[in-house]
């Protein structure tokens, strides 16, 4: 090989160094990117506390839901949700006495049953107890975190041709098991002023005040969801 082509292969390799170098803090800066939203959806469980059921997880149905988590920080989040909630029940072990005659005294028990769905859309504020992400870095995140959630929604329950507002309280768990993948458990209460979630309003003839004798319901979700919209790595602003 003459000297001509032993300089132009140097400069070939030093080119190609060079090129590589240069572009590998950029992908560390891609790897180390944070990311300002969640987007995924959830399947799960759901039971009723109303006229018909008062048992925990007594006549448990599908739910499913979609869902978008706003991440305000490692240790907090604002998750929204749009799901619907199969609901089916129906008078048959019910142990209190409600009439036949709904409001009027008599000896036949009501034979009632209803089937339907329950549609909500929620607004929670997510607590974690530890700083959640994939990088531990300074800040000590950690990949596996329980935290809290509240929030407060809307619904409309097909059974029971009833529309109100629900509270939503909770405890959850989860756990970054990629990059940009999150798996989520959780469970939450929600409290309605309605008593009309199932179709019957106050069957003994007894009218609650407040939430006292309303219907409630809860769902036990297991959710997957992917992160997206980067933070501007120079600019710290969301895009």
């Amino acid at each position: 090989m003459n000297t001509r082509h032993r300089h132009n292969t140097c400069r070939l390799i030093a080119a190609l160094v060079l090129a590589t170098l240069s572009a590998m803090p950029s992908a560390a800066q891609d790897d180390a990117l944070e990311y300002t939203k969640e987007i995924g959806a959830g399947l799960g469980l759901n039971f009723m506390l109303s006229d018909l059921n008062n048992k925990w997880y007594g006549a448990s149905h599908l739910s499913a839901q979609g869902m978008m988590r706003f991440i305000i920080s490692p240790r907090m989040a604002i998750k929204t949700t749009l799901g619907y909630n199969a609901v089916k029940d129906d008078t048959e072990g019910v142990k209190d006495f409600y009439p036949a005659q709904l409001g009027q005294s008599g000896t036949e028990r009501l034979q009632y049953s209803m089937s339907g769905g329950i549609i909500d859309l929620n607004a929670l504020y997510e607590l974690h107890f530890l700083p959640y992400g994939w990088y531990r870095n300074y800040l000590g995140h950690k990949r596996l975190t329980p935290y809290l959630q509240l929030g407060v929604g809307m619904l409309y329950s097909t059974a029971g041709k009833a529309f109100t507002v629900d509270l939503p309280v909770g405890l959850g768990v989860k756990y970054k098991i990629g990059k940009r993948l999150n798996l989520s458990l959780d469970w939450t209460l929600h409290f309605t002023p309605s008593d009309k979630l199932d179709g019957l309003n106050a069957p003994a003839g007894i009218e609650g005040s407040g939430f006292h004798g309303k219907d409630f319901y809860s769902k036990t979700m297991l959710s997957l969801t992917y992160d997206i919209s980067p933070k501007c790595p120079t600019c710290n602003k969301a895009e």
